[in-house]
């Protein structure tokens, strides 16, 4: 069995009304422009999974095996971990409509819209979990189109040993320059496959600093023109595209996040407790480390801690 992942150094403090009162343990690793490292906590050697944020790359392989968009939006969609509003789920229906299928051909289990307030406005509207909704289908339709479109059988696409999921696993171990040390289910049913910190952030890297016109520009492009669509109106790595010039970003389930600078460098991590809370701020923290600012980065610098309502602490990086 191949090197596990060794767990990550204290990344956060929790402080409420002035005691700590917790941390947050993870890794981080910072490279350069040219793809050096410059600075990391944790081990960031061993594999993880990326979760959804190995889609940019996922993405890459789908347009190379002929699937059929000119809209980056679309290609946005299909880079997607999407909140499930209206703009949203119109995208997929009209995806799945175009190869003349319906949500029913979807693997993605049923959810609801991401988000407290979207999930309320759908139950008091009598609706219930749907396929549509669930926040990968974006990616799923896109599989669905590039088989139909490379002549690969529907039925079973999200099966390891199919050939579109064996297409999306080259890729991965292309942009990451990595062999994949592991091969998991995702939330949504797809494979996950698991690479280092070091080699996302070389991914992504890659991504951002292709040659225009090459199908990974493409990629990083629709994505940080539609940032909307990756995420969704109230999502990190949508804020985070809108607000820093040039950014590339995208969030993982379990405490991932993943971001480039074309010409500045490149950060992934990983909280290890999966809490979302812990990941702006140690992001935040890298990304000062290669002299990126931006008033949004003031936002995500601490997250708040509440008591009664109204904020009484923070929790902020140590790293």
């Amino acid at each position: 069995m191949g090197k596990t992942y060794e767990g990550g150094a204290p990344l956060t403090e929790v402080v409420r009304s002035g005691f700590v009162e917790g941390a947050h343990r993870g890794s981080v690793v910072v490279l350069d422009g040219s793809g050096a490292p410059l600075a990391a906590a944790g081990d960031v050697t061993s594999p993880v999974f990326p979760r959804s944020s190995n889609k940019p790359m996922q993405a890459v392989a789908m347009l190379r095996a002929g699937l059929p968009l000119t809209d980056p939006a679309d290609v946005a969609l299909v880079s997607a971990s999407h909140a499930g509003e209206e703009f949203h789920l119109a995208r997929v229906g009209a995806l799945l409509a175009r190869a003349g299928l319906d949500s029913s051909a979807l693997h993605c289990p049923p959810d609801l819209p991401v988000g407290e307030e979207a999930r309320e406005a759908v139950l008091r509207a009598g609706g219930g979990p749907t396929r549509t909704q669930m926040n990968c289908s974006g990616k799923h339709s896109g599989m669905l189109l590039t088989c139909l479109t490379a002549g690969w059988p529907l039925d079973g696409y999200w099966r390891p040993e199919h050939p579109l999921q064996q297409c999306l696993r080259e890729a991965v171990e292309e942009f990451t320059g990595e062999r994949v040390a592991a091969t998991g289910v995702d939330g949504c049913g797809a494979p996950v496959y698991a690479v280092s910190l070091t080699g996302l952030a070389g991914a992504y890297l890659r991504l951002v600093d292709a040659e225009p016109g090459a199908v990974p520009r493409t990629v990083a492009d629709a994505m940080r023109a539609h940032p909307e669509i990756v995420g969704g109106t109230r999502a990190d790595d949508t804020r985070l595209m809108r607000g820093v010039p040039g950014l590339l970003a995208k969030v993982g389930a379990e405490g991932v996040i993943a971001a480039a600078v074309p010409g500045v460098g490149a950060v992934a991590l990983k909280i290890d407790d999966g809490a979302s809370r812990a990941r702006m701020p140690v992001l935040v923290s890298a990304l000062r480390r290669l002299g990126v600012t931006a008033p949004v980065l003031e936002e995500y610098a601490e997250v708040p801690v509440f008591g009664g309502g109204l904020p009484v602490g923070a929790v902020r990086p140590l790293w």
